[in-house]
């Protein structure tokens, strides 16, 4: 296997987007005349935050999917439709983008813990369910 066999097997379209985004927000810094030490330190802080964002986001999805559920069920929607209801409204209070993605991220994080926590206590635990590390339970 070559080099380049082994490199492209281990690159994924995730690193692209993440490459994409660390030089779109350097690229935005340099052309803003920030000093290049200084933009590719924002490239690499707005990589962190897309990285920290996107990529809980997208996990949390991928694990919901994982248990059972599908991505058009309520309890999934209910935190994106309450990240842009709150986002609209904060853009419409402050027209502030940065305020309504802060308003957008809270409103997720907040409505995701409490929908987990409502789905965790409506649904309970099965008996013959496997724990989170994959034994079974004994009782």
């Amino acid at each position: 296997m070559t080099l380049h066999d082994r490199v492209r097997d281990r690159l994924r379209p995730w690193h692209a987007l993440m490459l994409a985004v660390f030089l779109a927000g350097t690229g935005l810094q340099l052309a803003g005349g920030a000093e290049p030490f200084l933009a590719v330190l924002s490239g690499l802080f707005g990589l962190v935050v897309f990285q920290f964002t996107v990529g809980n986001v997208w996990a949390s999805a991928v694990e919901y999917r994982n248990a059972g559920g599908a991505w058009s069920d309520a309890p999934f929607l209910a935190p994106f439709a309450l990240a842009v209801l709150a986002a609209a409204a904060a853009y419409a209070a402050t027209r502030s983008l940065a305020g309504a993605a802060s308003a957008a991220f809270w409103a997720f994080v907040l409505a995701l813990a409490a929908t987990s926590v409502v789905v965790n206590l409506v649904v309970g635990y099965r008996r013959d369910d496997a724990d989170a590390d994959g034994l079974q339970r004994v009782e």
